[in-house]
């Protein structure tokens, strides 16, 4: 049998005890890991990423695969297994303000690892969690996530908005909780040892070693899940089964990891459950950040003209890196639109920037082809319904910016708009285009 039906076997069983035995806490998980599901962990795990503390590569952990994961199976059982510290980087996270954000790299052995406690428990928690969260999980998209805002927000007429941002949510997960959490479906001591030790792990940094008594690092593989695990404990039920019974009017929560939207009919609603938020999130260790966390009024503006301005930009709010405003449809209604983030579209632009200046000196043929990959994976992302101006104002920039390192390899020869033109219909860039069409998808 191939280590993928293997898998895939084993994880429809998991998964159908789970949904059978919603309250129940599984002790035995582990024994479905055996060395063909860690083959299929090693095929999932990513093998160009950054090494961790050991420098080893998925190359030179290859060479001798099989020994390696039986030896990984043995220790992992038997409780042997140490997990390294990751190492810590830095990537840029809001280039305006020279903001990064930190994320954790394990070694690729512990990927391995990672991946396989992933590929048990995800099963059990997909019966758990809830249609209002999307992110990392399997057939769920950020478009997903999109699509259900804005079919929510738009029937209930805009509403009241709460755009709400938790404060160094993966630094502050607090380990008691999540431990607790878990026990509800999970008594498996080798699975639960397991995350206890990478919760532990330690991180790596300029040459030293701390080790956070909170938080979980970005760029596990496990993390995703955890932080799933934790919000769905923390947000996701308590709003859909404890707060919505007790509202006035219709709301609705969307979450993409950390990042969540909740949406009312009434005013009223809204400030009780805004004021009701920091102190369910303080009783699991977590902040709102004060700025940040805010109520927008959206209420769908009357008649058949679009938003003011002046109202356009005080009913706004962010998710996802779309803006999402009132505006006009074709006959004029007003409509739920977005459009890509301010910050979004400068970093994306900065990054294309800063690749033609590297590579001016490439022959225009491959200077051609890697920016068309980079304006068709901003396409792929941004190019929804309502956002086409914003992805023609990218193109039309990315354009201006190649002509200008084109000049710059000339030694200051000018390059006139006609010429450059000539060179465009030789070495044509991607028109913009909408991907995700909601026309297309009522088709």
């Amino acid at each position: 049998m191939e280590s993928w039906e293997h898998v895939y076997t084993k994880q429809q069983r998991i998964a159908e005890l789970a949904r059978i035995h919603p309250e129940v806490s599984f002790t035995s998980l582990a024994h479905h890991v055996d060395v063909m599901w860690l083959h299929e962990a090693f095929a999932r795990t990513r093998k160009d990423g950054a090494t961790g503390v050991d420098k080893q590569t998925a190359e030179e952990y290859q060479q001798e695969l099989g020994a390696n994961l039986r030896s990984l199976l043995e220790r992992a059982k038997s409780g042997k297994y140490h997990a390294p510290p990751v190492r810590r980087a830095h990537i840029p996270k809001d280039p305006a303000k020279q903001e990064t954000r930190p994320i954790g790299i394990p070694t690729f052995e512990d990927k391995v690892l990672q991946r396989s406690v992933h590929m048990t428990v995800e099963p059990l928690y997909e019966q758990d969690f809830l249609d209002c969260s999307y992110g990392f999980r399997p057939g769920r998209s950020a478009h997903d996530a999109l699509a259900a805002l804005w079919k929510h927000a738009t029937e209930i007429g805009g509403g009241w908005i709460i755009d709400l941002d938790i404060r160094k949510f993966f630094d502050t997960m607090d380990h008691t909780h999540i431990r607790e959490i878990l026990k509800k479906r999970i008594s498996d001591g080798v699975i639960t040892r397991l995350i206890g030790k990478w919760l532990k792990a330690g991180v790596w940094e300029k040459g030293s070693v701390s080790y956070p008594e909170q938080g979980t690092p970005q760029g596990g593989v496990i993390s995703p899940l955890l932080s799933n695990i934790y919000l769905h404990e923390v947000l996701d039920k308590w709003f859909e089964h404890e707060v919505k019974p007790r509202l006035r009017g219709k709301a609705f929560l969307v979450r993409y990891a950390d990042d969540a939207v909740l949406g009312f009919a009434s005013e009223e609603d809204v400030r009780r459950v805004m004021e009701a938020l920091p102190k369910r999130f303080s009783r699991y260790g977590l902040t709102l950040h004060p700025e940040k966390t805010r109520v927008v009024k959206f209420t769908r503006p009357s008649g058949k003209s679009p938003a003011s301005p002046t109202q356009e930009k005080e009913g706004t709010f962010n998710f996802l890196g779309f803006t999402h405003y009132w505006g006009a449809s074709r006959n004029g209604a007003p409509v739920i639109k977005r459009r890509t983030e301010k910050s979004r579209f400068a970093r994306a632009l900065k990054k294309v920037a800063e690749w033609c200046k590297e590579n001016r000196h490439d022959p225009v043929s491959e200077q051609r082809k890697a920016l068309n990959r980079k304006l068709q994976g901003h396409y792929a992302y941004y190019g929804i319904t309502g956002n086409y101006p914003k992805l023609s104002n990218y193109r039309h920039r990315v354009v201006r910016l190649w002509r200008k390192w084109l000049m710059r390899r000339t030694r200051g020869k000018y390059l006139s708009w006609e010429k450059f033109e000539l060179l465009l219909s030789v070495y044509p860039l991607a028109p913009a285009r909408v991907v995700h069409s909601v026309y297309l998808a009522k088709l």
